[in-house]
């Protein structure tokens, strides 16, 4: 059942079909794998998620997989940091390409121009401006730090 309004739903259904047909075990798993995790927070919210919603989603399964990339590098587990990294291979496939540093840099200026910011209390208004902006573009964590450190 595709969810109508979220074409990014529908890509991830359309490929999963298609690694299932082209028996790609791996793809497939992953590709499911993305699509329980929009169909928990459709259930979670109760509401049918929108492209925008879908790459917050996605975000968050990159950040997860890289912070465990991190554990199991520590741990020497190779094998399990090769399959993490090309599970965000995967969930970056659907994601937009992602902005340059000096994209980020001028999205950021542009944001403490239109928001007044002077002063870390209003760290909250630039990240709200820039999110929708960056969402699934860009780590969000490095954005904050790049902020922060405009406004000390």
């Amino acid at each position: 059942m595709a969810t109508p309004g979220s074409s990014l739903t529908q890509r991830v259904e359309q490929d999963m079909k298609d690694a299932l047909r082209a028996r790609e075990k791996r793809r497939l798993g992953t590709l499911r794998l993305i699509l329980a995790a929009i169909r928990q927070r459709e259930i979670d919210e109760r509401v049918r998620l929108d492209d925008q919603q879908v790459m917050v989603v996605l975000d968050k399964l990159i950040k997860q997989r890289r912070e465990s990339v991190v554990h199991y590098q520590a741990a020497a587990r190779a094998d399990l940091v090769e399959q993490e990294s090309y599970e965000i291979q995967v969930i970056q496939e659907f994601l937009p390409a992602a902005l340059g540093e000096a994209e980020v840099e001028a999205l950021i200026t542009e944001a403490l121009s239109v928001t007044g910011a002077q002063t870390q209390r209003d760290m909250g208004k630039v990240m709200a401006h820039l999110k929708p902006l960056l969402q699934g573009r860009a780590d969000m964590g490095q954005v904050s730090a790049r902020v922060k450190g405009r406004l000390a």
